[in-house]
Order: C-alpha cells, then sequence, then structure tokens
C-alpha cells in the first residue's frame, strides 16, 4: 500500500513503516517553545531531567509573543528564558527576530523533518513538506530533553486545488472556505495534505497559509509535497542543499479526498467569534471597521505586506480607521524597510510595530475598545483573542485589508486593485 506525506514522514522518523492508526515513537529533528510557554518548558526540563537536552543545536526557544516586554512579570520570564539558554546552550532567537513559526520556515525547516513546538501553528512549516506538530509544555520537554516523541499516525484528507484564482482572491481565502466547509473540529488529528494545480502555482509565502491554519479544523498536521519551489525558497533563505523530493505516493490511500474548482472561490470572511463561522465577502453586508492588523504567522511575510503597500501606495487610510502592521521576522521587517515598502505604508497613515506575535496575541498593543471592530490577517477570532472580551474581530485576507483599510468597511480586493 502507497504511503501519503504524513505516513512517509512518521515512518522515517520512526524507522519502520507505520500506517495510518498506529502509534509510534519517533525521533525529533527540532523542538522549540516561545516566551508564553517557554518558562514552564524551563521548569519541566528541569524536573524531567535537570535541564540536560539531546542536542542543544537542535533545541530552539524564541521570545516574539511580547516584544517588547510589556510589563515587569514578562520580563522575569524573558530573562529566566535567557539564563536557561545560557547555561544549557540551546539556540536562542531574541526579541524582534520575529515569529516563531516564520523563523522555523526561514531557518530550520526542510523537506523530511520531524518538528514540534509548544504552539498550535507550528504546523506550518508543513508548507516545507516537515511533518511539524504543537503539543504542550511537557510532551515538547520530553523531545527536548531525549530527542524522541510518541504519535499516533494520522489518517489523511487529500484537497486537490485546482485552477487560476480569481481576482482578488488568495490562500487566505482557499483555508477559510475549507475551514468553514469542514467546521472547527472537521479534521482533528487528521493530516490534510494539499495538493493540485493551483498549490503547484504557488510561491512559497502563499502556500505557507494553508497548513498554519489546518490546526483550526483541528488537523495534527498540514503538508504540501516539496517541488521547485520549495528548493527555489531554501535557496532564497541559504539553505538549498536541505532540499529533497518528497511527495506521496501515487496508490498512497486517503480516507476522503475533496477537490476544489479554485475558480470559483471569492473573498471569504469569517466572522466573531470563530474561524469557522465563514462566509463570502458578498454575505456579510455593510461592516464598518475601526482597526485593520496586517500582522502573525499567517500573513505578515513580505509578500503579503507588499500586496498592501501596492494597494494603498499614493492613498491614506480612512478617517477613523487605524492601520497597524507587525512584519513577521526582522528578515521581513528589514526588506521591506529596503524596498520602500514601510515608507508606503508610512505615508498612508499605518503604524509599523516590531516583529512578533503584535496584536494577534492581545498581549502588547492595539488592543481595541469595547465594541469596536478589527480586521486582521491573523488565524484566530476568539472572543478576547485580541485582549478585549467586547470586541469583534474578522479574518480575511492582506489584499482585503488594505481595501478595508481604504474604505472603512469590509471590502472586496477586486474593488481597489
Amino acid at each position: 500500500m502507497g504511503k501519503t506525506l504524513a505516513g512517509k514522514l512518521v515512518s522515517s522518523h520512526a524507522g519502520r513503516n507505520v500506517s495510518a492508526g498506529e502509534s509510534a515513537i519517533v525521533k525529533v529533528d527540532y523542538a522549540f517553545t516561545h516566551d508564553a510557554s517557554g518558562p514552564l518548558v524551563v521548569k519541566k526540563l528541569k524536573e524531567i531531567g535537570g535541564g540536560k537536552l539531546f542536542d542543544p543545536k537542535r533545541v530552539i526557544i524564541f521570545i516574539d509573543h511580547a516584544v517588547p516586554s510589556p510589563r515587569l512579570e514578562v520580563s522575569n520570564d524573558h530573562a529566566v528564558l535567557r539564563e536557561f539558554a545560557k547555561s544549557s546552550g540551546c539556540v536562542f532567537e531574541e526579541a524582534g527576530t520575529g515569529i516563531c513559526h516564520q523563523v522555523v520556515a526561514e531557518k530550520y525547516a526542510a523537506p523530511g523533518r520531524m518538528i514540534v513546538g509548544t504552539d498550535s501553528h507550528t504546523v506550518m512549516a508543513g508548507a516545507l513538506a516537515s511533518f511539524a506538530t504543537g503539543m504542550g509544555a511537557t510532551d515538547v520537554s520530553v523531545a527536548m530533553t531525549f530527542g524522541k516523541t510518541w504519535l499516533r499516525v494520522p489518517e489523511t484528507f487529500r484537497f486537490v486545488i485546482d485552477g487560476k484564482l480569481p481576482k482578488g482572491v488568495y490562500s487566505k481565502d482557499i483555508i477559510l472556505h475549507l475551514i468553514g466547509m469542514l467546521g472547527a473540529e472537521g479534521a482533528t488529528y487528521k493530516a490534510m495534505q494539499f495538493e493540485g494545480s493551483t498549490i503547484e502555482n504557488m510561491e512559497m509565502s502563499e502556500r505557507l497559509v494553508l497548513p498554519n491554519m489546518s490546526v483550526e479544523a483541528g488537523a495534527k498536521v498540514g503538508l504540501i509535497a516539496s517541488d521547485s519551489k520549495t528548493e527555489a525558497y531554501l535557496k532564497q533563505m541559504g539553505r538549498g542543499d536541505q532540499f529533497t523530493e518528497l511527495h506521496p505516493d501515487a496508490n498512497a490511500q486517503y480516507e476522503k479526498t475533496f477537490e476544489i474548482d479554485a475558480a470559483k472561490l471569492t473573498p471569504q470572511v469569517a466572522l466573531p467569534h470563530a474561524v469557522d463561522n465563514v462566509k463570502p465577502i458578498g454575505e456579510i453586508g455593510e461592516v464598518k471597521i475601526d482597526q485593520v492588523f496586517v500582522g502573525s504567522c499567517t500573513n505578515a511575510r513580505l509578500e503579503d505586506i507588499k500586496i498592501v503597500a501596492s494597494i494603498i501606495k499614493g492613498k491614506k487610510v480612512a478617517p477613523g480607521v487605524r492601520l497597524m502592521v507587525t512584519p513577521a521576522s526582522h528578515k521581513v521587517y528589514m526588506e521591506a524597510v529596503k524596498d520602500g515598502t514601510v515608507q508606503t505604508l508610512l505615508e498612508a497613515g499605518a503604524v509599523i510595530t516590531p516583529s512578533g506575535c503584535g496584536m494577534c496575541f492581545g498581549a502588547l498593543g492595539g488592543v481595541p475598545a469595547d465594541g469596536e471592530r478589527v480586521f486582521s490577517t491573523t488565524n484566530r477570532n476568539f472572543q478576547g483573542r485580541m485582549g478585549n472580551p467586547k470586541a469583534f474581530t474578522y479574518l480575511g485576507s492582506p489584499a482585503m485589508a488594505a481595501a478595508t483599510a481604504l474604505k472603512g468597511v469590509i471590502t472586496h480586493p477586486a474593488e481597489v486593485l
């Protein structure tokens, strides 16, 4: 029987052939945590093995959720992480380096790798054909100590997406459509495998969005086969030698197969307060927006920010609307400065914040007032997610965010493109 991408990845790290439904102990290539859960991980590491790591070069600590620290308690947590990184010799990504998932894509993920992290959106690295998944602090601490973890091999939902996306429609719209179709628990502990001509024609910046949000349907992992686009991205990151071709077998067995005609899709919006509360933009009516946020591991890469800048260039943000932009990494920020993207955004009235999670996590700046509506390029719109349970968050693409910032109401990108 042929293997899916998930089956191949787990088998290669288990040292034996495994099938969907089996449990296996697997070797881990990288394990990471961040400042939101890192202090607990450090505590568990000391309890489990006295702080000993299986390979310090493959254990990473990020400071990305609160950048810069907004209060003394967080600063003290950051100090704990810095001290542990120094004493253990593990890799340490300082505040401002960027969101862990973006930096993992830039520096660490590659086809065939097994990556675990204390964050549900660890799944994003699946766009580079890594088996990447989020786990709790104790499980990740075990992986950091022994270089192993255990997995139940997930069954696979196969999504075959073909056709050319219409004007103003992006990969964010694809994944929102799928989440709306499946529901928040519709792919629980499944692998979501994305393929088809639409995916093949996507650059990595767009591909990363799909596995990133697969967890919003409950998936254990989201995966895309490696190909020439994967190789080009790794070369761009200075890691071309880490490319290997990895794809599912032609006779692989899938639990379900979904076929999507990309040409029929329209821009999608996730309405408050659930990611699966998705409707096409034509069905939501006029929704006034107070604040627009372009950020997060989902949609704050250079390509995303440039889309926003190209739409608002020479214009001004609508009166009464605040536009906040948080680049996903230091690398993205630097490139956006060099090519004039940041200047374009500033001239339009945007506020640019340091690389990190920013408004997405609700822990640092941009907290909306009671009753305010936020349009965001992030991956979650749960009540209180952005720091105020009396506010409302709508999710969509960077292009829609730009159009909305200009018009003051949620707007179809085609109206301004």
